[in-house]
Order: structure tokens, then C-alpha cells, then sequence
């Protein structure tokens, strides 16, 4: 066996010198250190082994079975690679020591600790319709309330000052952030989280991770853009050359949104499941737990199994609907839109209120109940604004000065606009695909004085027979 030299030797020390050696099927061996290894070794974070990072989308995508757990353990080695680099070469000038090293490991490990079941779906579509009038809440706070709920349950003997910088960075990206609140090495919150321009490891880590569970190919290589970043200005800077990969960056995430994450038969297993959930919420009082970090963590997908086998008359109709879903009985996609350019600005999401006001009475009277809508934002990050121009390059390692780069700098081939903007309509029963159908196309009539939709509902659904 030959000598272990150079860069490989310091791995090789870092790893005997870990509590822990992790394999994972992306980043390879993770080595796990004794303060990360008390965090995890918790029933608050093993609970992320039963949270799929994807929520629902297994049901269509078979291999998207993997959790949260391995994620975040995923961002927890990027964000050590990451803050490992620059230390190496920017550490004396930067002041970059072994607390911040471990904060910034920490923020990575913890930062999806606070997640709902089924992913965004819980926060975004569930909760706003299980609890009325102005609330809010998101996966980054109770992140930070699972923290201090940890620490405090398990005794774990970690610096305040680690602790509170830890939370801030999970929260960091969020639009209630206060920057502010920073007052040095500002660089450091970007690496987990990041609210400038939104690059950062937690994408890193899932697209690749993402694209390779759903059996898509990947070109995007988060791997350079670590080898090359250089703070500046307390500021994360990237090579000049490197613009068009950044631009991949984006892209591949917007690629992966259209065509997995809002995949159509996606969102109508997740249309399904928010009204299940519903219907099960006044028995289960499953939205009451959520300001509760005690009560909180004991809720994961398996709440679906829960509903599914308890045989409470009370949860008859939400478990009607999880049949439905395991019968492959769901609700009938009948068409979408995607939003002109020129309307994006001032668009406001469809209801089925909106559908039925727009009913063709000779069809058949459907009511709201009768139709679903899932409105979907697509974007490069920052909704219709280029992330590109908020990202500072330097033209080499000599280089004394950074600043953004015009896309006409680099290629006529960029996109001109940010962020698409897309309507679908679902008709919860199969015999009232018709008549959602042709309301869509009124209301289409109504708001741009034109049928936008590029295809006509397909011939299949509303064909197809009712089952008794």
C-alpha cells in the first residue's frame, strides 16, 4: 500500500481524528465530528429519516426515496468543504478559525431539521388553509426552535454564542433576516443559506442528489465553483469564467421544479393529500403542534399510514382519499397555462372560485369543491429578477477588485426573463373533467382576451370511465 500524501493525508487525519465515518451514495465518506455526532444521535434528528426530501414525489419518480437525514448530513460535508477552502487560502486574511468552522458544519447539519412532512407542501399548501387568517410559519424558524429545544432536551454542551450564530445562519436566506444583526465575517451566513444571490451548499447538495434519485442526468459541477471561491469585501466572489456555470446552476434548479418537483401527476398526489390532511386536522389536531418544537418533531410522513389504517369514523373521508391515491384513482389533470410575460407583475393566483364563475351551465353545475388548482412559481431564485447580477467576480486570484457582470458581456443567449408563472386545473371526479375544462377556457378568455393554454384537454380523461 503507498505513502497517504499531501491533501489525501490531511483527510486521512481529519477522518481517524472524527467520531464517525459516514458513507454516502454522493460525497462518498463524511467524517462526523464528536459535537455534530450529539445532534444527530437524537430522536429530533433521526425523525428526518421519515421525512422524503422530495414529499410526494416517489409516487411518480420511484427512486425519490431518499430523506432528509442524508441531505442534511450531505450539506453539513459541503459546508465543511466549503469554509475548509477558504480557510486554507484566505484564513490569517480573513481571521477564519475553528469556531467558525464549526458553526458553519452545525448550520449545514441543522438547517432542515424544522421540516413538516411531504416537504414545502406542509408549509406552503397545508398550513395556510388549516389555519385562517394571518399566520406564519416556516421550516427555518421551528429549524431554530428544534436547535435550542435539542440542546436544552440532551444537554449538549455547546458555546452560546456557537449556538445563537448557528440559528442565524439557518435563517439567513429567509426575507426576515436581519442582516443587520451581522457584524463581521458576513461571508460566513452565505455558505448554508444564502439570501444575496441564493448559491450556496444546500442547493449543491440536493440538486445533485435530487437528479440522481429521479435517474436525470446532471451537468451542472458544484465541485469548481468550490475550488475557486474568493472572499472579498466580506463578500463570497466567484472567477469571472465561471459565469456560465453559476448560470447552469440556476437553470438545472428550474429544469428540476418543472419537471419533478411540480411535475403534473405530483401535484395532483399533493392536491389529494393537503385535502386529506384537512379532513383528518379536526381529529388529529395535527396543525396545533406546529408552534410546539416539543410536539412538532413527533410529526413525519407517516401520518398518511396513520390516517390509512385508523379505522376513527371521524377520518373516513380523508382515508377515502388515501385510497384513492394508492388505487391510482387521482384527480384528473384537464389543463394548464403558462402566464404571459406581459402579466406576470400583476397576476394573482387562480381559486376554483375563479373555474366555477366561469362554468358553462350546460355542462353541468359544478361547485368549488368540485375543482382543484395548484398555481406554480418557477424562478432563477429571486423571483423575476437575475440572481447573475447580485453575484460579484474577480477576473483572477490577482485581482484586487470584484463586480458584476452584464449578461450581454457574456452571451446573447441568455434568458430574458426570470421566472414562469403556471396555472393547472384538476377536476376532483372523473365525470366533471368537461365541464372544469371548458370553465378553464373562459376564464382564460376572461383575464387575456385569448385561450393561452397550448394544448386541448386530453381526449383520455375526459373519456374515461366513471368507476362505481
Amino acid at each position: 500500500m503507498g505513502d497517504i500524501v499531501g491533501e489525501e493525508a490531511e483527510k486521512f487525519t481529519d477522518c481517524r481524528l472524527s467520531s464517525k465515518l459516514v458513507m454516502d451514495n454522493v460525497h462518498g465518506f463524511i467524517p462526523i465530528d464528536q459535537l455534530a455526532l450529539q445532534f444527530i444521535d437524537t430522536e429530533q434528528f433521526q425523525r428526518l429519516r421519515d421525512l422524503k426530501q422530495l414529499g410526494l414525489t416517489h409516487m411518480v419518480y420511484p427512486g425519490a426515496v431518499h430523506s432528509r437525514f442524508e441531505h442534511s448530513l450531505g450539506v453539513y460535508h459541503l459546508a465543511d468543504e466549503t469554509v475548509q477552502q477558504l480557510k486554507k487560502y484566505q484564513g490569517p486574511e480573513l481571521g477564519i478559525d475553528d469556531f467558525d468552522v464549526q458553526t458553519v458544519k452545525l448550520a449545514g447539519l441543522l438547517h432542515d431539521v424544522g421540516h413538516g412532512p411531504f416537504s414545502h407542501m406542509f408549509e406552503s399548501a397545508f398550513l395556510p388553509k388549516a389555519i385562517q387568517g394571518a399566520f406564519e410559519w416556516s421550516h427555518e424558524d421551528m429549524s431554530v426552535h428544534l436547535v435550542d429545544y435539542i440542546v436544552d432536551e440532551h444537554n449538549i454542551d455547546i458555546d452560546e454564542s456557537m449556538q445563537k450564530k448557528v440559528k442565524e445562519m439557518i435563517v439567513a436566506s429567509t426575507a426576515h433576516a436581519s442582516k443587520n444583526s451581522v457584524n463581521e465575517k458576513r461571508f460566513l451566513y452565505d455558505i448554508v443559506a444564502n439570501g444575496r444571490n441564493g448559491i450556496d451548499v444546500d442547493k449543491f447538495d440536493y440538486i445533485v442528489r435530487d437528479s440522481r434519485a429521479c435517474g436525470l442526468g446532471c451537468s451542472f459541477q458544484f465541485e469548481r465553483l468550490m475550488q475557486t471561491v474568493r472572499v472579498m469585501d466580506d463578500e463570497i466572489c466567484y472567477r469571472a469564467k465561471e459565469y456560465l456555470t453559476i448560470n447552469k446552476l440556476f437553470l438545472t434548479r428550474a429544469d428540476l421544479h418543472r419537471t419533478v418537483y411540480t411535475h403534473a401527476k405530483v401535484k395532483a398526489i399533493e392536491l389529494m393529500v393537503v385535502d386529506a390532511l384537512l379532513k383528518a386536522n379536526s381529529h388529529l389536531q395535527i396543525s396545533s403542534v406546529v408552534n410546539d418544537p416539543e410536539e412538532f418533531w413527533k410529526l413525519d410522513d407517516t401520518i398518511l399510514k396513520r390516517i390509512e389504517t385508523d379505522t376513527h369514523p371521524a377520518l373516513k373521508e380523508a382515508r377515502d382519499l388515501i385510497l384513492r391515491i394508492r388505487r391510482r384513482d387521482l384527480y384528473q389533470f384537464c389543463n394548464e397555462i403558462t402566464v404571459p410575460k406581459d402579466s406576470l407583475e400583476h397576476f394573482k393566483n387562480v381559486t376554483p372560485s375563479d373555474i366555477t364563475c366561469s362554468q358553462d351551465l350546460s355542462l353541468g353545475k359544478l361547485s368549488e369543491d368540485d375543482v382543484a388548482v395548484s398555481n406554480i412559481k418557477i424562478d432563477l431564485t429571486q423571483g423575476t429578477n437575475n440572481p447573475l447580477k447580485s453575484i460579484r467576480f474577480f477576473q483572477n486570484y490577482d485581482s484586487t477588485v470584484s463586480e458584476p457582470i452584464e449578461d450581454d458581456r457574456i452571451s446573447h443567449l441568455l434568458p430574458g426573463c426570470c421566472q414562469d408563472r403556471i396555472v393547472r386545473v384538476y377536476a376532483k371526479k372523473p365525470e366533471h373533467v368537461t365541464a372544469v375544462s371548458k370553465a378553464f377556457e373562459n376564464l382564460q378568455e376572461k383575464m387575456f382576451w385569448k385561450k393561452v393554454q397550448v394544448h386541448a384537454t386530453p381526449e383520455k380523461n375526459k373519456k374515461r370511465k366513471i368507476k362505481q
